[in-house]
């Protein structure tokens, strides 16, 4: 695997255009000036993790006594509940977040979810004496998301709220698809054992 390609595949885990609209959704209760910064907080939050799990990952894991089937189940499912959020909104969604996220759910799971840790163990395994190219893979992918994510206000200009929230259902629809395939991976992985 070169840079290029881990960069593209990492970018495409972490899905930042689909992560727009999860982001002006949870984003939205909190003032305008402030998203700029959380966004960026949540991000570099997000790139820490990441870097942990690319150094150290499998070791955690390993001393924690967790597989890579049980982190790709319990993955899908965490993914599977917040799919169902975009898809199904609670009618008083907005009115119970009285506080700005921190941590959850921006930077874990949206930007370093469990198959971007995942992808990032993977790809550090692969050629485990290549960790400074990883490393750089994983720096112009985050830099790439984070860019896309601190001008998802823009997106919400061009495509008003209608928009953003067919897109977010859409995306919730993808979400959900996805959580399954995670969560099926994991159970056929684990039955291998």
């Amino acid at each position: 695997m070169t840079l290029t390609s881990a960069t593209i595949t990492l970018i495409f885990v972490m899905d930042p255009l689909g992560n727009v609209p999860l982001f002006l959704s949870v984003l939205n209760p909190v003032e305008a000036k402030k998203r700029q910064w959380i966004i960026l907080r949540e991000s570099f939050i997000a790139y820490i993790i990441l870097v942990i799990f690319l150094l150290f990952g499998q070791y955690l894991l390993e001393a924690m006594h967790i597989s890579q089937p049980a982190l790709a189940i319990a993955g899908g499912i965490i993914l599977f509940l917040i799919a169902l959020r975009m898809i199904f909104p609670h009618p008083d969604q907005e009115t119970r977040q009285t506080t700005e996220p921190f941590i959850v759910p921006l930077a874990v799971p949206l930007i370093a979810g469990p198959s971007t840790m995942t992808m990032v163990m993977l790809i550090a395994n692969h050629q485990p004496f290549e960790r400074v190219r990883w490393l750089g893979a994983l720096t112009i992918a985050w830099f790439i998301t984070t860019l896309i994510l601190v001008f998802a206000e823009n997106f919400r200009k061009i495509l008003r709220q209608r928009g953003l929230t067919a897109i977010e259902r859409l995306m919730g629809m993808i979400l959900t698809t996805m959580a399954v395939q995670m969560f099926l991976t994991g159970y056929e992985q684990f039955l291998h054992l």
